[in-house]
């Protein structure tokens, strides 16, 4: 079995081995483009219109759902969407991993590092979202390339009136727990 996962990562691109072989015949199979986006829709809409209690038989929901995820999957706008957005993402999560590595080694648990983490995590799904929505072809990137100034502009002003505006003696916010659910800091002595 190690003989065989060796052979998969340094002939990756050469066939790949038994499992790789396998991805392969799943991937022209449609298993990645079609299958899995439709099951994930299928899920998700099953799951909220379960919470929302809508109509009161599951069946409703049941097809609903799946004329939902079918229709989703009818274009390739779904599979582009997702064949973009989950590499990245799992990227994405890669550097907020080793991002929170580094702030737990070198920085000292005060709440402005929990503000720092959102931060460095927020821009990394905007940068995911961005590119994503550019490979699928969206019409949201344009706008986004067009209005990009205004943007900034308007995080800027935003980010001074909250700074200017808030109370320095309130320290009973403790944002680092409740951004970062894993992360509390120790009482500073």
């Amino acid at each position: 079995m190690l003989k065989e996962t060796l052979f998969l990562q340094v002939f990756s691109y050469s066939g790949g081995g038994q499992f790789g072989s396998l991805l392969d015949s799943l991937g022209q199979m449609g298993f990645f483009s079609y299958i899995l986006p439709f099951l994930l829709i299928f899920a998700l809409i099953y799951g909220i219109l379960l919470k929302m209690k809508f109509f009161e038989k599951n069946a409703i929901n049941g097809i609903i759902a799946l004329s939902v995820s079918l229709l989703a999957i009818q274009f390739d706008a779904v599979p582009i969407f997702f064949s973009s957005i989950f590499p990245r993402l799992g990227v994405g999560i890669g550097i907020i991993l080793v991002i929170l590595i580094l702030v737990g080694m070198f920085l000292p648990n005060e709440s402005w590092t929990g503000y720092l983490l959102f931060g460095v995590s927020s821009v990394i799904v905007l940068v995911i979202l961005y590119q994503s929505a550019g490979e699928a072809g969206s019409g949201i990137l344009y706008w986004f390339q067009n209005n990009l100034p205004w943007i900034i502009g308007l995080i800027f002003v935003i980010v001074v009136i909250v700074l200017l505006t808030r109370n320095k003696d309130d320290k009973t916010i403790k944002p680092a727990a409740g951004i970062f659910p894993f992360y509390s800091p120790l009482p500073s002595k």
